[in-house]
């Protein structure tokens, strides 16, 4: 794979990736980004951001995740808890719990597990706090 190109810049910031993982490479352990990171190695243990995940057709992924959308086009085996979106691309086999506001399955994907679409946390409103009790004499 080629990384640079002519005008020395990474080929990973071109496409918008901030972090990738390529076939052949194995990780274990907890892993924090931010921005979008491509897993198409193996990875096992937990993965934790706000951003992007994309796990590619050559990854495999045993782990727990929480970040804010997930694709997944390889192989998952464990939960998945986004803030966004988690879409399941035709080639993703994901053996786990998914929970999401927006779920989208395509057609040959195969998923064993339980999925609940919740509705997206809205940012908490400050309480609301009362006048306080005026005190008013009808005496004439």
């Amino acid at each position: 794979m080629l990384l640079w190109n002519r005008s020395r810049r990474p080929h990973a910031r071109i496409s918008g990736l901030t972090a990738f993982l390529d076939e052949g490479s194995e990780i274990e352990g907890k892993y924090t980004f931010s921005g979008v990171a491509l897993l198409n190695g193996k990875f096992k243990g937990e993965i934790v951001s706000t951003d992007t995940l994309i796990i590619g057709e050559k990854g495999v992924v045993n782990a727990t995740i929480r970040a804010g959308a997930v694709v997944i086009s390889g192989e998952l085996v464990g939960g998945v808890l986004a803030t966004e979106r988690v879409e399941m691309k035709k080639s993703a086999r994901v053996f786990g719990d998914v929970e999401a506001p927006v779920v989208v399955i395509e057609e040959g994907v195969l998923f064993e597990g339980h999925c609940r679409m919740t509705k997206e946390r809205p940012v908490e409103a400050p309480p609301v706090r009362e006048a306080p009790a005026s005190v008013v004499s009808l005496k004439r």
